[in-house]
């Protein structure tokens, strides 16, 4: 029987190709995946960039530490705090000690990261002077780079500067140097400082100071900017190629089992011929599983090949938009090639399994059929797997909306629920395939001509055929739909909670990674005509919650508890807001413990550990409500918005440029409250963004390659029926469109099915909302679904029609004869 199965790969490699190459794909994908997640894990470590010259540097508690019965947990403070005054002292009595400081700054013609730094910090990286000199008075900077030249003045969201001197850009920032005294003054709190001393003296020095780390040789890096944004990076990076490799597996299996089925059911006069001269059920299972393992052991060593070219690639092209480090490089790994050739071969053989089981059923007598109309397409193991995972499905659909509805909103789980939906409907869909072929073809059934009554005919006969070619589709579009309509739906839903809880007329916001200090947040509440003005600050709450599990919850600080009253409308459960306190806390009802009156046991953003009083319970939402504490419980937090409620009869673009005013020259954005939420309104993040498109673009290449593969293997197995219509008189033109109303309705049918599934899986996602007292709407993003259907209608409709064109060059009589 291997011979057979040779044999059968040479004569049908048509059949074949589809399967071999969104095989190869496929394991292509997972090479890639997996040598990123690899090198991600295993990067090597980044030596240090600011500090590379400095002989010590001493950072600032800026790490929670909280002791379990399960070990330490760890977590990065909101608000790190600097150096203690102490410790300071002892350290200067070593040597040197020069404070760091960073802030931003924003200047006109300027690159828009631009960083502030004194400029006795300069020497650490270390930076020279190429032109010009250092600063020396107040007005006077030195920039990296030759974006500004010694000698031009430039205008910062700091005051007016003049550059006196540049230094070479080093690539890891654009910086701008201060004199250390007016450093000093645009950014007091100093988290961080260099030492000219020992190590071991050092550390003695700084012994008794808790959560006061000394960094030597390479830990040095971890003073850099940029070592958390590199961490945050990564593990985003690692998030994205996880989620591609699972839906790359599970399109894989879906594809190549839904080839192998249909390759199979095109096949059924060659195995009743094989079973008519004697072949055993057992022989010609073996023959359809040799011809999958071959297959599958091909294209896995292929797609390994391909893999390793496209890795280093694709991590270049990942670091390019910012996706991953710049530094970032794929590793020399050898695990990620056994994954993904072991794991294609396996697709390939359970792509296989069921297939060769409906191959060695076949009879004798079905070499004697010659009806084309699919009998049986809903055998008893589709029943089972496809009802299965439908109520599979539903199933946890209906526990997750009783127990957890938060979980449905996470983006781990919306990826991975559709695609129990996609499965049971791709299984199920020959039971509505005959149905929904002639709902769709109820109106061209009845216009002149006999077209729309084939077409129908056609469609609903070939049950199999039509269902294996509209699951792609489906998968493609229903893919397109719940992914991008729960992003959608999200957004949505967050805007509306932004919406219902914002009562302020205007809103007052800082620049970008600024505050405003106490005197201008006295300035804005003296402004006339203000009935509240409510200044918030963004810091953390860290809770333990079980005894082992420490976790972050994000917190707005505000001042006055009237105000905020005043300005917001809070999304209560039980509580008021007026009760909140020195001593209290408004958590939501995500926290372990939320009746009001209880007292919980926290650690504020700085790490200072306090019990607090429950004065409110927010409901949960999207998971954005957080938690509300007063300005006391923020040590260190600034002002980065000011909320304000105009008074009756006060003009309201008055007391604006009022509030422009009291600002001050820092930039301050004044904005009244629509405008304020639409430049707020909620917005998929880019990494979240790519991933999903990623994960469509493999849907969407897998489609068309199966698109191609099945409909050009449909018509090789259609020679005669064409021979038949045009013998019955039909032109080659209405064979034409005859061919091409049936792709188009094919195309139809997956693209309702897909309709269906997303449409389920977004009123799951809104069950979830309504639980969670979100009033939102779901919405299928129209323009992607339209786009994706026209390119498989594209597809469809080409690759049907090219063979049956080459087809049709030859004369009736001679394709009546042609051989299946």
């Amino acid at each position: 029987m291997l011979t057979v199965a040779l044999q059968t790969l040479r004569t049908r490699w048509i059949t074949f190709t589809g399967s071999f190459v969104a095989l190869s794909l496929g394991v292509a994908l997972l090479t890639v995946t997996g040598l990123a997640l690899a090198s991600s894990s295993d990067a090597p470590a980044r030596a240090p960039q600011r500090f590379a010259a400095a002989p010590v540097v001493v950072r600032g508690p800026d790490t929670l530490r909280v002791s379990t019965p399960n070990g330490d947990r760890t977590k990065p403070l909101a608000q790190p705090r600097a150096v203690p005054a102490k410790t300071v002292a002892r350290l200067r009595h070593l040597g040197r000690v020069v404070e760091d400081r960073s802030f931003p700054v924003r200047a006109e013609g300027a690159p828009g990261d631009l960083v502030g730094h004194p400029w006795s910090t300069a020497a650490f990286a270390p930076y020279g002077i190429d032109a010009g000199r250092a600063p020396r008075a107040d007005g006077e900077v030195v920039v990296s780079g030759a974006w500004a030249a010694p000698g031009e003045r430039l205008r910062t969201d700091r005051g007016a500067v003049e550059v006196v001197g540049t230094v070479p850009d080093r690539g890891f920032e654009n910086a701008v140097f201060y004199t250390d005294a007016q450093a000093a003054r645009l950014s007091p709190v100093s988290l961080q400082l260099v030492v000219d001393a020992g190590p071991a003296a050092v550390r003695e020095a700084v012994r008794d100071s808790a959560g006061v780390r000394v960094l030597t040789g390479g830990d040095r890096r971890y003073a850099d900017a940029g070592h958390e944004r590199d961490r945050e990076a990564t593990t985003a990076m690692n998030a994205l190629f996880g989620t591609a490799g699972g839906v790359c597996a599970f399109v894989s299996v879906f594809v190549v089992a839904s080839t192998f089925a249909f390759a199979v059911a095109q096949r059924r006069r060659e195995f009743g011929l094989l079973r008519t001269s004697g072949a055993t059920p057992g022989q010609v299972r073996r023959t359809v599983l040799a011809e999958g393992t071959a297959v599958g052991a091909l294209a896995s060593a292929t797609g390994c090949v391909l893999g390793s070219y496209a890795a280093p690639h694709l991590a270049a092209r990942a670091a390019d938009e910012g996706l991953a480090p710049a530094w970032f490089t794929i590793g020399a790994h050898t695990w990620p090639y056994h994954v993904a050739f072991w794991t294609g071969l396996l697709v390939a053989l359970c792509g296989v399994v069921t297939a060769s089981w409906r191959a060695g059923r076949t009879a004798p007598t079905q070499a004697l059929r010659e009806a084309s109309v699919d009998t049986g397409a809903m055998t008893r193991g589709r029943w089972l797997w496809g009802g299965g995972l439908l109520l599979a499905a539903l199933v946890t659909l209906a526990v997750a909306l009783a127990g957890n509805p938060a979980d449905l909103l996470h983006r781990k789980t919306y990826v991975s629920r559709p695609m129990l939906l996609i499965s049971a409907a791709a299984l199920l869909a020959p039971v509505v395939v005959r149905p929904l072929t002639r709902l769709l073809t109820w109106l061209p059934a009845r216009l002149p001509g006999a077209t729309g009554m084939l077409v129908r005919e056609n469609t609903a006969a070939g049950t199999r055929r039509t269902a294996a070619l509209a699951a792609p589709v489906l998968v493609t579009v229903a893919l397109a739909g719940s992914l991008l309509g729960a992003t959608a739906t999200l957004n949505e839903a967050g805007a509306t909670e932004a919406r219902e809880r914002t009562a302020a007329d205007l809103v007052v916001t800082a620049p970008d990674g600024t505050g405003f200090d106490a005197a201008t947040v006295d300035r804005l509440r003296a402004v006339p005509g203000t009935a509240a003005v409510s200044p918030v600050s963004s810091t953390a709450v860290y809770v333990l919650e079980e005894g082992v599990a420490l976790i972050k919850s994000d917190a707005q600080a505000v001042a006055d508890p009237a105000a905020l009253a005043a300005t917001a409308r809070l999304p209560l459960a039980a509580g008021s807001v007026t009760g909140l306190d020195d001593g209290s806390i408004v958590v939501n009802e995500e926290w372990e413990r939320h009746t009001v009156g209880d007292r919980v046991r926290v650690w504020l953003g700085d790490g200072t550990e306090k019990t607090l009083r429950i004065a409110a319970v927010m409901t949960t939402g999207t998971g954005d409500n957080g938690v509300y504490v007063t300005s006391a419980n923020a040590p260190g937090s600034p002002v980065g918005r000011v909320d304000v409620t105009v008074a009756d009869g006060a003009d309201a673009g008055t007391v604006a440029r009022a509030l422009r005013g009291a600002a001050g020259p820092a930039g301050a954005q004044v904005s009244d409250r629509d405008a304020w939420l639409t430049a707020t309104h909620p917005r998929t993040d880019r990494t979240t963004r790519a991933g999903l498109l990623l994960v469509l673009g493999i849907a969407l290449l897998y489609t068309g390659i199966f698109l191609v593969n099945t409909t050009v293997t449909a018509a090789s197995g259609r020679v005669r029926d064409l021979a038949a219509l045009r013998l019955a008189g039909a032109t080659r033109w209405q064979v034409l469109r005859l061919t091409g109303a049936e792709s188009l309705t094919v195309v139809a049918v997956g693209a309702v099915l897909g309709l269906a599934v997303a449409a389920l899986n977004l009123t799951g996602m809104w069950a979830a909302l309504r639980l969670l007292s979100v009033h939102g709407t779901p919405g299928l993003p129209w323009t992607p679904l339209a786009a994706v259907t026209a390119i498989c209608a594209a597809l469809a409709t080409t690759a049907s029609l090219l063979p049956t064109a080459l087809a049709l060059r030859r004369r009736p009589t001679e394709l009546a004869g042609t051989r299946e």
